[in-house]
């Protein structure tokens, strides 16, 4: 029965992430994890975050378009083994809000954590990322050295390789997958993050491709500023703390030959290649890559 109700989490979990919907009180009922949500003004806006557990701070950064409630489900078995976990809606992402165009380059985004990692009261603490969050750990980490104590690269981190093949061929055809507009195009996108794509009702689709279509100046402005750093990790960062990257094979956002890259830029890093696995590692192997970590 718990490993019923354990999955029957997952899924929730899994939905919350993609949909923007919150099912706290259904996660409350089946778990003794209990994630709470704050805000904090920082620069020009308001900054979300989730927080959980007591005991060394962990701090989780989410990827592109995604939101805080993807590491939910890590979050809470951080949490259950001695850790304390926060994950913020980044700057331009989620429910954050008020912030401007600059704001979204990623060393502004460094600049905006440590201001709001300083008013939530911690000193120092492990930094984590998914993707775009990987992307902006590894810079955090070079700039604040003496308050990180490890790095930690949870799915393929951006800043290595180009986007891998099914992503390019899908722009090359008119289509980026990451702003669909169309629910065949939003099909598309989950089946890229996914290994085994998780079942989305209809009218959630369309509630999400209508905002994406709604708010497509804000999502290209990201986008365009996103890919204006697609070789940072390889650019002589200076990082002297534990890094460690977990990369999947089935991996179609950043091909599994980036790991090779990544060991190359960053020496000193331990690199797991996780079978079975897609992009979305925080959330389709959270329980694998939890233990790992």
């Amino acid at each position: 029965m718990k490993q019923i109700v354990l999955r029957l989490v997952i899924c929730i979990l899994v939905l919350t992430a993609l949909i923007g919907y919150s099912f706290g009180n259904a996660l409350s009922a089946a778990s003794s994890c209990r994630v709470e949500t704050h805000s904090i003004p920082v620069g020009n806006g308001t900054l979300f975050y989730n927080q959980v557990g007591t005991g060394r701070t962990i701090l989780l950064l989410h990827g592109l378009f995604a939101e805080k409630e993807q590491w939910d489900s890590m979050m809470c078995q951080l949490s259950e083994a001695g850790y304390q976990a926060i994950a913020p809606d980044l700057p331009g992402f989620g429910n954050s809000k008020g912030f401007i165009v600059k704001d979204y380059a990623l060393e502004n985004q460094v600049t905006l954590l440590h201001q709001w990692i300083d008013r939530v009261g911690v000193q120092s603490l492990d930094i984590a990322g998914s993707s775009m969050g990987g992307a902006i750990a590894a810079l955090y980490a070079q700039r604040y050295p003496n308050q990180v104590r490890s790095l930690a690269l949870i799915g393929s981190p951006l800043g290595v390789i180009d986007w891998a093949n099914p992503v390019r061929n899908s722009i090359l055809n008119g289509v980026n997958p990451f702003i669909p507009i169309a629910k065949e195009q939003f099909d598309l996108e989950i089946s890229l993050l996914f290994v085994t794509p998780p079942s989305i009702p209809d009218s959630v689709k369309a509630e999400k491709v209508m905002d994406y279509r709604t708010r497509n100046r804000h999502y290209q402005q990201v986008w365009d500023i996103v890919n204006l750093y697609e070789a940072v990790l390889c650019q002589n960062l200076s990082l002297q703390r534990p890094i460690l990257a977990i990369w999947g094979k089935q991996d179609q956002i950043y091909d599994i030959r980036g790991a090779e890259r990544l060991q190359r830029c960053l020496p000193s890093s331990k690199i797991i290649q996780l079978p079975k696995a897609g992009h979305l590692l925080l959330m389709e192997n959270a329980a694998e890559v939890a233990s790992d970590y």
